[in-house]
């Protein structure tokens, strides 16, 4: 629940929504008739207690979802490293099988007995 509030509370929709409602809220308590007024201008008390409501509950919740995104990250960054020290050594025994056939192929050129140990038969 903590990274799908983390990745929804850092979007451009999230803070268009906060605007429209912050833009409502203020707009219909300066704007409105007196009666139906329900939160007197300049004080704003209920939109400032919903608004540090939503404060304290999004804050510990963001910074558990931003926890877990970097766990989750540090294990993909792992996990690439692991792949990438495999490619690697597949990369080297390939050159290293290359070297060999390169130095196969010169022995069977110089027609050398490898077994033996000799020169030129």
């Amino acid at each position: 629940m903590a990274v799908w509030i983390t990745e929804r509370v850092g979007t451009m929709a999230f803070f268009l929504v906060i605007l429209a409602w912050t833009t409502c809220w203020l707009g219909w308590n300066f704007l409105a008739p007196e009666r139906l007024r329900f939160d007197p201008p300049m004080g704003f008390i209920f939109y400032l207690f919903m608004s540090n409501v939503i404060q304290l509950l999004l804050m510990p919740l963001i910074v558990v979802g931003q926890n877990i995104q970097g766990s989750h990250s540090e294990a993909r960054a792992q996990h690439d490293l692991e792949i990438n020290v495999k490619a690697e050594q597949e990369v080297i025994l390939h050159r290293l099988e290359e070297q060999n056939d390169i130095l196969m192929q010169m022995v069977k050129k110089l027609d050398i007995d490898v077994r033996q140990g000799l020169g030129p038969s």
